[in-house]
C-alpha cells in the first residue's frame, strides 16, 4: 500500500516539475520591445476633374418587351387556341429542355415572376433567371426581366414554344 502512495507522489512531483511560470515578467527591461517598422515609400497622388457621365441616366433602360406580347414568328392565335390550361403550381419542379438540358422552376418570388434557371443549356436559355404564367403561356425571362421565350401546354407534362430569336423549345418531364 505504501508503494502505491510513493508512486502517486512521484507522478505528481514529476508532472509539476515540468511546469513553470509563463506570465510576462515586468521586472525585465520595459523599454525593450520590437523594433519599429520603417516607412514604405508612397507614390504621388494625382488630382483632376472626371469626365461627365455618358448617357442621361445612371440606371439601365427598362425591359422593352411586354409580358403579353406574342413571340416573333409565332402564330399566337393557333397556339393559344390549342393550348391547355396551366397553373403556376403545376409548373414547379425540374423540366427537360429539348431533351438535352434541365430547367428548374420554383415559386420563390423574383421581380414580377418566380425564380427559375437552367443547367447544361446553350444559347439564350443560359441567361434565364425567372418565369411567370400569363394566360395559357409560360413566359421565360432573363435576370433583368426581358422575355427570352414562351411555351404553351400541349399535353400532360409537355410544353412547346420558342425563344425570342425563333429557336424552338420543348419542355417535358
Amino acid at each position: 500500500m505504501q508503494l502505491r502512495y510513493a508512486m502517486t507522489g512521484l507522478v505528481v512531483v514529476l508532472s509539476l516539475a515540468g511546469c513553470q511560470r509563463t506570465a510576462y515578467d515586468y521586472s525585465s527591461n520595459a523599454s525593450a520591445g520590437p523594433a519599429p517598422l520603417t516607412a514604405q515609400p508612397v507614390p504621388s497622388v494625382q488630382g483632376g476633374q472626371l469626365p461627365p457621365p455618358t448617357g442621361s441616366s445612371q440606371f439601365p433602360a427598362a425591359p422593352t418587351t411586354t409580358t403579353t406580347a406574342p413571340m416573333p414568328g409565332a402564330q399566337p392565335g393557333a397556339m393559344a387556341a390549342n393550348a391547355l390550361d396551366i397553373t403556376k403550381e403545376s409548373m414547379v419542379g425540374s423540366w427537360r429542355v429539348n431533351g438535352s438540358c434541365d430547367m428548374f422552376l420554383t415559386l420563390t418570388n423574383l421581380g414580377s415572376g418566380s425564380r427559375g434557371g437552367t443547367r447544361g443549356c446553350v444559347g439564350e436559355l443560359t441567361a434565364m433567371g425567372s418565369w411567370e404564367v400569363a394566360g395559357k403561356q409560360v413566359l421565360l425571362k432573363d435576370r433583368s426581366g426581358n422575355q427570352l421565350g414562351s411555351v404553351y401546354k400541349t399535353a400532360d407534362n409537355r410544353f412547346e414554344g420558342q425563344t425570342s430569336t425563333g429557336q424552338s423549345i420543348s419542355l417535358s418531364r
